[in-house]
């Protein structure tokens, strides 16, 4: 085959592998965008509406930005800035209020942006049983945690690694310094080879509870998410179980619930995306911050697979555990964003 034709045939690969994710995304998400929009000006001028006279007018808000896709709400933000002359951040920030004022603002900055700002949020307020830098890390493609790290440089004249190593230590540094830092293949070939000499070195570290191991961390931290599968399952195949049942030695131990979280993103972020919403929506009361964290995040990219996960979990529908532990703009916004109907 001439080169011309190979360059072709793989510009023709990698453009059906993005339009094939790119289908895969939409598919999963559960934002509602109208088949026909009004103009950008149009909705500018709307919530511009929205924000003025004696109160603010929630409802419109709600109807024009949770039913706008990223692309769009970045073209409504630069238009309104250049027609107002005023970031909407800033005039959302001063007509709203409370979890409903934290969801919109996070829902309307562009997902690097967003990413970058909770990366920030987690580094100055980390504990051992933070798991959102991870979350961040293993749950986004490689470009989009790339566009993360340069959102953050941007935004706060500084690198997200260098704020990681001196807001973390230990462990849990040796851990999220990597994953943080990684750059993984994004395609799907599996060297099965590696994945079964991987396989033994990970049940000889977790054998000797060398959990913090630096092989067991590469594996993890640079591994395409194909290979680190493949991996898992030899290491089930081979050892009896799987790796987070090995991992559960003492269920009291915070790397370890890191370590079995960082395996879950990597593999099934559904699974862990649905167990941090059940544990935010629970009778001891609600974390707000998580729910408005994860709807936030997750309603574009696969928050169908979340839902069912949640209801096959709790055998309640998330829209109706919504319904039950919150209340007002706050809850209509979430409602809308995971797709509920009557939103």
């Amino acid at each position: 085959m001439p080169i011309h034709s190979t360059y072709l045939y793989r510009s023709r690969f990698f453009t059906d592998l993005q339009r094939k994710k790119k289908y895969q995304f939409e598919t999963m998400s559960t934002l509602t965008v109208p088949s026909q929009i009004p103009s950008v000006s149009e909705d500018c001028e709307q919530l511009r509406k929205a924000f003025s006279g004696w109160g603010t007018n929630e409802g419109l808000i709600i109807s024009i930005l949770a039913h706008r896709n990223a692309a769009q709400r970045k073209l409504i933000r630069e238009q309104y800035a250049e027609t107002y002359g005023e970031d909407l951040l800033k005039a959302l920030d001063k007509e709203l209020s409370n979890d409903f004022e934290r969801l919109v603002l996070l829902w309307t900055l562009e997902p690097a942006e967003r990413d970058a700002l909770l990366a920030n949020e987690a580094t100055k307020r980390w504990t051992s049983s933070n798991q959102v830098l991870m979350e961040i890390a293993c749950t986004r493609s490689s470009n989009q945690l790339l566009q993360a790290r340069q959102a953050y440089h941007a935004r706060f004249k500084k690198s997200l690694e260098e704020d990681v190593a001196y807001h973390t230590s230990g462990d849990f540094r040796k851990l999220l310094l990597p994953l943080v830092s990684s750059y993984r293949y994004e395609g799907d070939e599996v060297n099965m080879t590696i994945a079964k000499s991987e396989a033994k070195i990970l049940h000889e570290k977790i054998s000797d509870k060398a959990y913090s191991d630096e092989d067991l961390i590469r594996i993890l931290a640079t591994r395409s998410k194909a290979q680190i599968n493949a991996t898992l399952n030899h290491y089930k195949d081979a050892f009896g179980n799987d790796i987070n049942k090995d991992l559960k030695t003492d269920p009291k131990d915070e790397y370890l619930a890191l370590l079995r979280a960082t395996v879950k993103c990597l593999i099934r972020p559904e699974k862990y995306f649905e167990k941090v919403l059940r544990l935010a929506i629970n009778r001891q009361g609600t974390d707000e911050g998580a729910l408005t964290r994860v709807v936030a995040t997750r309603a574009e990219v696969d928050m169908k697979k979340i839902k069912e996960e949640y209801h096959k979990r709790s055998s309640v529908p998330l829209d109706r555990a919504i319904v039950k532990d919150t209340r007002g703009d706050y809850e209509k916004m979430l409602l809308a964003l995971v797709g509920y109907e009557d939103a």
